[in-house]
């Protein structure tokens, strides 16, 4: 299962983003997958799930977005989305198009808390 290596590199790098970020709290990842990047969605959450499991990213949650089929015709330029690997344009006809999009693995963003480098309360006075 090849999620688990995903899953692997993927607390990896959130760890590293954390220590960049200085004294956060990682409460979200949002992940995407395009439908041609060959990773199971579920798949990955469980290896994610399992690999946090006791850690202080336990209570971490990863969401998940799919991202579907996009296709470019090589003739007309219209853009559309692409199902059944159907490349046919919708607005020309042609069978000369390309997909450009569906392939993402990609961590879209991180949602943190940060935490106060002190316990002391400032006032600020004018």
């Amino acid at each position: 299962m090849h999620e688990l290596g995903i899953a692997e590199a993927l607390l990896e790098t959130i760890c590293r983003e954390a220590v960049r970020q200085g004294e956060v709290r990682v409460h979200k990842a949002v992940v995407k997958i395009g439908e041609l990047a060959g990773v199971d969605g579920d798949a990955l959450r469980f290896a994610f799930e399992a690999i946090v499991r006791g850690t202080e990213f336990e209570q971490l949650e990863l969401e998940i977005e799919a991202c579907p089929l996009r296709g470019r015709c090589a003739d007309c330029g219209r853009e559309f989305a692409v199902h059944d690997y159907d490349l046919h344009c919708p607005q020309c006809g042609s069978e000369r198009g390309e997909f450009t999009g569906g392939d993402e693995l990609d961590l879209a963003y991180l949602e943190v808390e940060e935490h106060a480098t002190s316990g002391v309360a400032t006032e600020s006075t004018q």
